[in-house]
């Protein structure tokens, strides 16, 4: 438990961010503009100045799962393109270009990529390489719509894929009379209405290359109750196993908000396979003890 002492008017924080929403829609680019203002003003409380020691361990120690940071296409070998979407400050996407890929930082912030890339040339040398023999990743900071293709195509207009996306975002702590808030600082998965988790799965499945590439989910907040409301939005396992087993599909709720668990047999042509599914055993304090970690890949 965070001592109140060390938190700086975390309850009018919270009520100033749940204000400053209630301006945008989450189903058009105007909660994308919230974001935004948000980075341009600098009230930032949602900043955890670190990548989750959650997909540091498994980069280290599920190697079998995540491979190497390399591919061969067409013949051709190159470094395997690793997708950040709504990076924040970057922590993640200098952390995935020190392991050796190609990372690709997205935001719908204009002011917060101008942040990435203040803190990669003054704290880069924070992340340094973890293998020299493979090297460090080029860093790609991007700003767009991740549910809009202009952000990914390449040089010919070809529509890029990732050999490895991380969805996860960065969490906003505040101490609210004994327990802990998180909201997520971009448009994803419990940032998101849970009506849009259609297109967030199809969208997925549609950016990740064939096996053996991965979507990477640390799974937060497992423990609330949907009748609670969002952001953050209740994400028990179950939501991310439906969803990402049948994308752009409409996923029936019962009465109190919870998904209503389906055969795994029943997916669709876009289907992602859970292939792993663990517990983190390190993690931001709000997720310990609740927070897990999936691995998925195109069936």
């Amino acid at each position: 438990m965070v001592d109140a002492s060390s938190e700086v008017n975390p309850p009018t924080d919270r009520e100033r961010l749940r204000k400053h929403f209630q301006k945008f829609s989450d189903g058009d680019n105007t909660y994308m503009q919230g974001w935004d203002d948000l980075w341009q003003t600098g009230f930032l409380p949602f900043d955890r100045e670190r990548p989750s020691p959650a997909i540091v361990d498994t980069l280290k120690s599920r190697r079998e799962l995540v491979e190497n940071s390399w591919v061969i296409e067409n013949g051709t070998r190159r470094r395997k393109r690793a997708l950040v979407p709504g990076c924040g400050r970057g922590y993640d996407v200098l952390l995935f270009a020190s392991c050796g890929y190609d990372a690709y930082g997205l935001e719908a912030s204009e002011n917060a990529l101008k942040a990435c890339k203040e803190f990669a040339t003054k704290s880069g040398d924070q992340y340094p390489v973890w293998n020299k023999k493979v090297g460090q990743g080029q860093l790609h900071w991007i700003c767009g719509d991740f549910f809009k293709d202009d952000w990914c195509r390449d040089a010919d207009g070809k529509t890029l894929s990732f050999d490895l996306i991380y969805d996860y975002t960065v969490r906003i702590h505040l101490q609210i009379t004994n327990w802990l808030a998180a909201l997520t600082a971009a448009q994803f998965l419990c940032a998101l209405s849970p009506s849009l988790r259609p297109n967030w799965a199809f969208r997925m499945s549609q950016l990740l290359a064939p096996p053996p590439a991965v979507l990477i989910c640390l799974e937060f907040p497992t423990y609330k109750e949907p009748s609670s409301g969002g952001p953050p939005f209740a994400l028990p396992s179950a939501v991310y196993l439906q969803h990402l087993s049948r994308p752009g599909e409409t996923i029936p709720y019962d009465e109190n908000g919870y998904v209503i668990e389906q055969a795994s047999s029943e997916t669709n042509k876009k289907a992602l396979l859970r292939i792993a599914h663990w517990k983190a055993d390190r993690t931001h304090k709000i997720g310990e003890g609740t927070d897990y970690v999936s691995i998925w890949r195109h069936k």
